[in-house]
């Protein structure tokens, strides 16, 4: 019995050592590798941060760009019917709308859907529009007719997802 009491005097402060030890080292690795972890998150935001801040640039202006006022600004011409004004309207909608979808990657679903729904709209409006205008007649009495119908309403939904992505924004950064 003597023996090991002797026995356990080496062993147990042996023991107690080496768990100590154990538990030290451990803490530090696991502590490392938090280390390691974050600063691997820091590091993808430096990259990530400038790429979703140019996605929200990019679609604010998608959603100027398809703005009833910017789109006839930019797309009417004289001489055009207004059938020729309405197929170019609805044209460079799509055009603009195909070169920025690969921004949806960068921003929210919500802010993603906000921005279909207003392209839909301005097409719907668009459409609307064209539908009461003589195909034949100037393109001018086809814009007459969207800017007059733009004007009654209170906010455009271009504006609307513009305000939204504004605030979201504000909230990433």
């Amino acid at each position: 019995m003597t023996e090991i009491l002797e026995i356990l005097k080496y062993i147990l402060p042996s023991l107690v050592v080496f768990f100590t030890a154990y538990l030290i080292i451990n803490k530090f690795i696991n502590n490392d590798q938090q280390k390691r972890k974050l600063e691997i998150v820091l590091n993808n935001q430096k990259i990530i941060t400038p790429i979703k801040l140019q996605a929200y640039e990019r679609l604010i202006l998608f959603l100027e760009r398809i703005s009833a006022e910017s789109l006839i600004i930019r797309t009417q011409q004289q001489g055009m019917t207004s059938k020729q004004l309405h197929i170019d309207l609805l044209r460079t909608i799509r055009a603009e709308f195909e070169h920025n979808i690969s921004q949806q990657l960068y921003v929210t679903p919500q802010a993603w859907e906000l921005i279909k729904a207003s392209k839909e709209n301005s097409i719907k409006l668009i459409n609307d529009c064209a539908v009461n205008t003589n195909p034949k007649s100037s393109s001018i009495e086809l814009s007459r007719t969207i800017i007059e119908k733009v004007m009654e309403t209170s906010k455009s939904p271009t504006n609307v997802a513009i305000d939204f992505l504004k605030k979201e924004m504000s909230h990433v950064f």
